[in-house]
């Protein structure tokens, strides 16, 4: 019986061995911290809900020095997240008009427009200007 060769891989370092697998890997670990924003904010509406006392306590909460390290940081992996995925995005999704693709600087440019627009509308929308 001809046993078929198994190359032996690390279990918890294998993606270290190669710098793209290493990108791709902080690329994942970055949706942590979306699931991390995405738990504040259900958090904050839910004090919304329980009245304006408990959201009153959930903001001065927020504004401790630890929470606010943890924001920054936060946003600062999100918006690398962010920009991750819009560079992958033409690769994902290519757009054929007639025989030719649509370059993919016009697909990832499109996504950063529409990304900047929404946060200028959310920006207004907050009586920041």
């Amino acid at each position: 019986m001809i046993m078929a060769y198994v190359r032996p891989v690390s279990k918890t370092t294998w993606y270290l061995k190669d710098r793209n697998y290493t990108i791709h890997m902080i690329n994942e670990l970055t949706s942590l911290f979306v699931g991390i924003f995405a738990l504040i904010l259900l958090w904050g509406i839910g004090a919304v809900a329980r009245g304006p006392e408990a959201y009153q306590s959930l903001l001065e909460y927020l504004q401790g020095p630890g929470m606010l390290v943890l924001l920054w940081i936060t946003t600062i992996v999100i918006f690398y997240h962010a920009i991750a995925w819009f560079k992958v995005t033409p690769k994902a999704m290519p757009i054929q008009k007639g025989e030719a693709f649509v370059p993919g600087g016009v697909i990832a440019g499109a996504h950063y427009v529409v990304w900047i627009l929404f946060s200028l509308v959310v920006l207004f929308l907050a009586g920041v200007f």
